[in-house]
């Protein structure tokens, strides 16, 4: 069987909506790997968004697959596309690192070009969908419509509370595998949870790093969604 460094990802963003949180991208792995003959042999996991220019830099897990996978000569398999990114000037840099990489939703014969091309037509989309999005605005304004909440903000604030806590339990529930996952290799104290997420190069929700005060948030808000 041939090897292969998977590597997952969840958006802080996105919160793992659309199935793409790190278990549903853990599962659809395994099953590529096993219709292909394809043995895992490490795993990277990062929670983290997948914008912006510097992204590969915020990305440790991400470098880490790359230095596996190099050492070991096979591919990185990940999920879907934008797991790695819909930014194609990303997905060029990240073919310029000479390590092959296999989208299991496209299959083994999706080719640098073709992970090119379908970048750029996830660009593409969402450009578009920004530029209806803001075309319709404007026309609800030009209407006489009122945009935004000025008229209430106690119901405005109660809705930005509970978006902010759908949040926090979105990334709890992420996280949270990850969390499950250093426990069981013996990090079983708040501190050395902390300490392996860290080293992990997982992040808060703020995009800082881990202390026994923000595990013990993480775990309290785990219990209150179960």
């Amino acid at each position: 069987m041939k090897p292969f460094v998977a590597y997952y990802r969840v958006s802080t963003e996105r919160q793992g909506r659309s199935g793409l949180g790190i278990e549903a991208q853990r599962a659809a792995v395994a099953r590529f790997a096993e219709n292909e003959e394809l043995e895992r042999i490490a795993e990277f996991t990062e929670v983290e968004t997948g914008k912006g220019s510097d992204a590969l830099d915020r990305r440790p897990q991400l470098a880490a697959a790359l230095a596996k996978a190099r050492t070991l000569r096979c591919p990185v398999v990940v999920a879907k596309l934008d797991r790695l990114s819909r930014d194609v000037a990303f997905i060029a840099n990240l073919m310029a690192q000479r390590v092959p990489f296999i989208v299991a939703e496209l299959g083994v014969d999706a080719d640098p070009f073709m992970l090119h091309l379908y970048a750029a037509l996830a660009e593409k989309e969402r450009r578009l969908i920004s530029q209806r999005t803001t075309a319709a605005l404007a026309a609800k304004k030009a209407q006489g419509v009122a945009l935004g909440n000025r008229s209430n903000i106690d119901v405005a604030g109660a809705i930005g509370r509970q978006s902010a806590k759908d949040r926090a339990e979105a990334f709890a529930s992420n996280v949270m595998p990850i969390v499950e996952s250093v426990q069981a290799s013996g990090a079983t104290t708040l501190a050395a949870i902390a300490g392996a997420l860290n080293g992990r190069g997982v992040r808060t929700a703020r995009g800082g790093r881990w202390h026994v005060s923000t595990v013990m948030n993480l775990l309290r808000r785990s219990a209150e969604v179960c």
